[in-house]
């Protein structure tokens, strides 16, 4: 049984590659990405790819648009406060 769940976890982790997915490197950005897009669909906007509403939810459209690479996102550098908790004092890495 163990060695399915192995099997499983390898096939989910491969599921993100830079190949498959542009400008995904992980599988945390690509749920991130996914799921402001599908934010995006929910409140009205235009899907980006063919979608039929009655046979497809916002979810697969988002992801198949993140796919695709039509979803434009950037990556903001990671900022840390310096010195103590609460003395307001930020920098980047």
């Amino acid at each position: 049984m163990h060695g399915t769940d192995k099997e499983a976890r390898a096939a989910r982790a491969a599921a993100v590659s830079t190949e498959q997915w542009p400008g995904i490197d992980s599988s945390f950005r690509l749920i991130v990405v996914a799921a402001q897009r599908n934010k995006q669909l929910t409140r009205g906007a235009l899907p980006r790819v063919e979608a039929d509403p009655r046979r497809r939810r916002n979810t697969s459209i988002a992801l198949e648009e993140v796919r695709r690479g039509l979803v434009p996102f950037t990556d903001i550098p990671k900022v840390r406060a310096r010195g103590g908790a609460g003395d307001g004092a930020e920098a980047d890495e």
